[in-house]
């Protein structure tokens, strides 16, 4: 381990945060030499807390109300994404899909002990880095796909106006880019743009 992960647990804002399980969580998380940043409530104050902390992870300890809590978790993580562990005993099929559809990267029910901590957790920082991965690859997939679509609707203006074959229209714009030292979707861009306010 390059850093030693900064953890904030999270728990129910009525639950102690002196209760059993957070203290079997604190101590596999101290066993394991991972770094406990904090112990806070899931309540309005979780967004700004985790801001300022700027956490690795974010472990939850919700006993059985796990719905509750996470509305707060996605409320924190919406802006910054980052891996999410949920230690709970609620085994409910809907509460365990609402946790993924939110982002928890493991859920975790019962047999809360020290050693199996650092494992779930290795297990879940791999697998929110895949997932991660994945949606940066479809965002410059999307944005990829959207800049095809500027570049070809300039080719086939300038096909319309100046009476240019495909190849032709695509070899002025790759000359327009490479004199203004532009990438090609820009010089396409600015292109609609003109006709757009010469109309």
């Amino acid at each position: 381990m390059k850093h030693r992960l900064r953890i904030v647990l999270v728990h129910p804002p009525h639950e102690s945060e002196a209760s059993l399980r957070a203290a079997a969580l604190q101590a596999g998380l101290q066993e394991a030499g991972y770094e406990l940043v904090a112990s806070l409530p899931a309540d309005i104050r979780l967004p700004a807390q985790v801001a300022q902390l700027q956490p690795d992870m974010l472990i939850v300890d919700a006993e059985s109300d796990a719905r509750d809590v996470l509305e707060h978790i996605v409320v924190a993580t919406r802006d910054e994404r980052r891996p999410i562990v949920m230690f709970t005993e609620d085994d409910n099929q809907s509460s365990m899909e609402a946790a993924m559809e939110a982002g928890v990267s493991a859920y975790i029910v019962a047999g809360l002990q020290p050693e199996r901590i650092q494992p779930v957790l290795k297990v879940a920082l791999a697998r929110f880095r895949q997932e991660q991965k994945l949606l940066d690859e479809l965002e410059d997939t999307r944005h990829k796909l959207a800049e095809r679509k500027i570049i070809d609707r300039a080719k086939g203006l300038l096909m319309n106006r100046h009476g240019m074959t495909e190849d032709q229209a695509y070899q002025r714009l790759r000359s327009m880019a490479m004199n203004k030292n532009l990438k090609l979707a820009e010089i396409a861009q600015r292109i609609l743009d003109v006709e757009d306010l010469l109309g």
